[in-house]
């Protein structure tokens, strides 16, 4: 094992650590998860799939991408648009923070860390292909393993209006992904009906 290599990895376990004390959980496949560390395993998994040479900061920044989400509740944040870019706009500077601290203690330096915190906070969005891969990942994890559930509990109109602004923030390459994703019937014809041209 290489210097390099166990640095990455004594990061990569701090994380799960700081993610595995999440109270609330998700069922996979019979088992019981915290629910922010089976969301930073999805985040790698899909990275892999999708950007299987994803650089250093990139793995690192996906895994830590929703790290300790918990603490820090929509709940806490007035309802409405405003409310809820505030409370995003929070979120991505506390994960970031996180990702630093942890970052720093496993052996980084500041150039890395550095790259890893605007990752997280997704910057220039569109021109940092980085980025614009993070957000592709994000998304199809959206997509495959949580907008089911969050179809169910919305009206149509809403869920389709989500989607679509999901569509907007993902790459031509993550949309042809998202469209051969294995979701329910239902699932799929709401993403269907939301990205298809009407007429």
């Amino acid at each position: 094992m290489t210097e390099n290599t166990a640095r990455f990895e004594a990061a990569i376990d701090a994380i799960d650590a700081a993610n595995a004390e999440d109270p609330n959980t998700d069922l996979y496949e019979g088992r019981e998860f915290p629910k922010e560390l089976l969301y930073a395993i999805r985040m790698t998994e899909w990275l892999e799939r999708f950007k299987p040479k994803a650089s250093e900061a990139l793995r690192l920044a996906a895994r830590a991408q929703h790290i300790r989400r918990w603490e820090i509740a929509r709940s806490d944040y007035p309802q409405g648009r405003i409310g809820y870019l505030k409370w995003r706009t929070d979120l991505k500077h506390f994960h970031a923070g996180l990702a630093e601290k942890i970052l720093r203690e496993a052996g980084y330096d500041d150039a890395l860390i550095g790259r890893v915190q605007a990752l997280i906070r997704k910057e220039r969005l569109k021109q940092d292909k980085e980025a614009q891969a993070l957000e592709d990942v994000i998304c199809l994890v959206f997509l495959e393993n949580y907008f089911a559930e969050f179809s169910e509990k919305h009206e149509e109109e809403k869920v389709i209006d989500i989607v679509q602004k999901t569509w907007k923030k993902m790459s031509s390459a993550a949309q042809k992904t998202a469209l051969r994703l294995d979701l329910s019937p239902t699932a799929r014809a709401l993403v269907k009906k939301a990205v298809q041209p009407s007429g």
